[in-house]
C-alpha cells in the first residue's frame, strides 16, 4: 500500500508538470571549482535558468541567470553540448566559469558569460560578450595550455549582402583581467586556412556566374589584410571588378563592382583590418 502511494505521487507530479520533474541540471568541475547550471523546459519555453559556483565545496555564487541581451529570458546554448564550463581562461591557475547562452529565436545570438573569482569581495564577477550569429568555441589553439575563444566577425553579417550570402572572417579572442583581447593576428596559419576556404567558395561561384559573390570575397579580403597582403587584395579585387565578378543581385540596394570595392576597403580600414597594429584590447561588456 505504501509503495503504491509513493508511485501515485510520482505519477501525479509528472502529470501536473512540476518544476522538479522538468528541471535539467549540468554540473562540471575543475581545479576545485564546481559549477552547476539548472533550467526548466525546452525551446522556445525555457525558464528558471540558474547558476551556482562552489570552491572547495563552499558556494560562493548562486543566482538566476540574467543578461543585458536577453534579460531573464535567455536560452541555454545546447547545440554543441553542455552550456557550462570550468576552464582557466586567464592562465593564472584560477579556473573561470563560462556559461553559453542563446538569445532565443531562429536567428542570432550567442552570449558568453565569464565568471571570475574576486578575492576582495569573495564572490564571482560576471563579464559578458555577445558573439552574434557565429557563436564561439573555447580551444587551446596554441597548444600551450592557454585557452582562446574562436569565433568569426559578426560585423560582416548583412554588411554587403543578405545574411545567407555573407562571409564572416575568422576572429580569435583571449580573455584576461575583465577584457577580451583580439589576438587573431597571432594565428597566421589559421587565418590563411580561413582565407583559402573563402577564396575557394568565391571561385566555385564561377559556375553560377558569380551570383551574389561579394559576401565571401569580403571575408577573404579581411583575412588577407590581417596577414599584411593589402596590395594583393587591392589588385585582385580590381581585377574581379573589371571582369564583372563582384555581384550582389539578391541585394540590389548594395553596391557591386568597383563601388563595392571602395565600400569594402573603407570598412576594412575602419575596423582595423588594414592597419598593421597588433591585437588591441576591447573593453569588456558588463
Amino acid at each position: 500500500m505504501k509503495s503504491w502511494l509513493i508511485l501515485a505521487g510520482v505519477l501525479a507530479a509528472c502529470l501536473l508538470g512540476s518544476p522538479a520533474a522538468l528541471a535539467s541540471t549540468q554540473t562540471t568541475e575543475s581545479g576545485g571549482v564546481t559549477a552547476t547550471f539548472t533550467y526548466q523546459g525546452h525551446a522556445p519555453s525555457y525558464k528558471g535558468l540558474r547558476l551556482s559556483i562552489a570552491r572547495g565545496g563552499q558556494v560562493f555564487y548562486n543566482a538566476a541567470v540574467f543578461s543585458k541581451w536577453c534579460r531573464n529570458r535567455c536560452w541555454p546554448a545546447l547545440a554543441k553540448g553542455p552550456s557550462v564550463h570550468v576552464v582557466d581562461l586567464e592562465g593564472n591557475g584560477q579556473p573561470d566559469v563560462v556559461l553559453d547562452l542563446y538569445t532565443g529565436g531562429a536567428h542570432c545570438c550567442t552570449v558568453e558569460q565569464i565568471f571570475s573569482f574576486d578575492p576582495g569581495t569573495m564572490t564571482y564577477v560576471k563579464v559578458e560578450r555577445d558573439f552574434g550569429d557565429p557563436g564561439v568555441a573555447i580551444d587551446d589553439l596554441g597548444h600551450n595550455g592557454r585557452y582562446e575563444l574562436l569565433t568569426a566577425d559578426d560585423l560582416f553579417a548583412y554588411e554587403f549582402t543578405d545574411f545567407a550570402a555573407s562571409g564572416l572572417p575568422i576572429q580569435i579572442f583571449s580573455y584576461s583581467g575583465g577584457h577580451f583581447r583580439d589576438v587573431t593576428r597571432s594565428y597566421p596559419k589559421l587565418i590563411a586556412k580561413d582565407a583559402a576556404l573563402w577564396l575557394k567558395a568565391f571561385r566555385s561561384m564561377s559556375k553560377q556566374g558569380y551570383q551574389d559573390s561579394v559576401g565571401v570575397i569580403a571575408a577573404w579580403a579581411a583575412d588577407e589584410d590581417l596577414l599584411g597582403h593589402s596590395k594583393l587584395v587591392s589588385r585582385y579585387l580590381t581585377q574581379q571588378a573589371k571582369a564583372g565578378h563582384l555581384k550582389t543581385p539578391l541585394s540590389p540596394q548594395e553596391p557591386d563592382g568597383a563601388k563595392f570595392v571602395a565600400k569594402l576597403q573603407k570598412f576594412l580600414l575602419n575596423h582595423d583590418y588594414l592597419r598593421r597594429a597588433y591585437a588591441h584590447a576591447e573593453p569588456a561588456r558588463r
